[in-house]
C-alpha cells in the first residue's frame, strides 16, 4: 500500500497542490467504474477516493447521491468496493476509502481493516465519525498502517481542530462547505480561515472539498490548500453522458483541467 502523504510530498516537491479524486465504487457499474477511475489516474488524479455506496448518505448531495442509489440498484457490494481499491491502487496511485461508518461496523472493524490493506488501500475517509467516537477504527488503522483520515469544518472550535487532526494520519480533510456535498459555481470564502486555523495544530497535509468543478476553481483552492478534493464535478461528468465512451472522454478533459488548475495555483 502507498500512503497518501507520498502523494501529497510528491505534489508539493513540485510546487504544487495535489489532486484528489472521487467516485463511488460500482459507479456506473463495477467494472465501469473502475474504468473511470482509471481515467482519472492517467489524466492527473494524485489520490484516488473510493465512495462505499451507502443507502442513507445524508451529508451527500443529489448527484452523489444518484450515482450511489445507481451503484447499490446494480448490486455493489463491500467487495466490489475493495476490488476497485485494489485495481486503482495497482496502477501505484495511492487511493482511499470514503465511507459512512455503519457499514464499516457492519463488515466488521478489524476485517475491513485488514481486507482494505490487503487490497492495497491507503486508508479510510470517515465523514461521519469523530475520532472520539472512532478507538476501534483507531486501533484496526494503525494494526494494518492505514491512513485515518477525519474532517475538520468552519465550525469546529480550536479545541477540536487540535483533537482531530492529531488523531489523522496521512492529511486531513478540511469540509468548508455548511451542508450537503455538491459542485458549485464558486469557491466557498470560508475555506482559507479554515485551512489556516487548521495549520496552527499539524504539519499533516490539508486537502480541502468544497465542491470545485473546474481548473479556475481548482487553482484557487490549490493557492492555500496542499489538495483540491473534487467528487461530485467528475460524477456528473459521468452522469450527463450520453454514453460510456462520452462519459470517459469528458471525464479525461475534466480531470486534466483540474489537473491544470493544481499546477497554476
Amino acid at each position: 500500500m502507498t500512503s497518501t502523504s507520498v502523494a501529497f510530498e510528491k505534489a508539493r516537491a513540485e510546487d504544487r497542490a495535489a489532486l484528489v479524486g472521487y467516485l463511488p465504487a460500482g459507479f456506473p457499474d463495477v467494472a465501469g467504474g473502475i474504468e473511470a477511475l482509471e481515467v482519472m489516474v492517467a489524466s492527473g488524479c494524485d489520490v484516488i477516493e473510493v465512495g462505499l455506496p451507502y443507502s442513507d448518505p445524508v451529508m451527500d448531495g443529489p448527484t452523489i447521491q444518484a450515482a450511489a442509489q445507481r451503484a447499490l440498484e446494480g448490486g455493489t457490494r463491500t467487495t466490489d468496493v475493495l476490488r476497485t481499491v485494489e485495481a486503482v491502487a495497482a496502477t501505484g496511485t495511492p487511493t482511499v476509502v470514503m465511507t459512512y461508518w455503519n457499514p464499516v461496523e457492519r463488515y466488521g472493524v478489524e476485517r475491513f481493516a485488514a481486507d482494505l490493506a490487503g487490497a492495497g488501500g491507503a486508508g479510510l475517509i470517515t465523514p461521519d465519525l469523530t475520532p472520539d467516537s472512532a478507538d476501534a477504527w483507531v486501533a484496526a488503522a494503525d494494526a494494518h498502517d492505514l491512513d485515518k483520515v477525519f474532517l475538520v469544518a468552519p465550525s469546529s472550535t480550536d479545541e477540536r481542530l487540535r483533537y482531530t487532526v492529531e488523531a489523522c494520519r496521512g492529511f486531513v480533510y478540511a469540509t468548508a462547505v455548511m451542508g450537503v456535498t455538491s459542485a458549485r459555481a464558486s469557491t466557498s470564502e470560508l475555506a482559507g480561515p479554515l485551512v489556516a486555523r487548521t495549520r496552527r495544530f499539524t504539519d499533516l497535509p490539508i486537502g480541502v472539498g468544497l465542491g470545485v468543478s473546474n481548473g479556475d476553481q481548482a487553482a484557487e483552492v490549490a493557492s492555500y490548500a496542499d489538495g483540491v478534493i473534487v467528487g461530485s464535478a467528475f460524477v456528473r461528468a459521468l452522469l450527463d453522458a450520453d454514453d460510456p465512451a462520452g462519459g470517459l472522454k469528458a471525464l479525461a478533459s475534466l480531470t486534466e483541467d483540474l489537473a491544470s488548475g493544481v499546477r497554476r495555483g
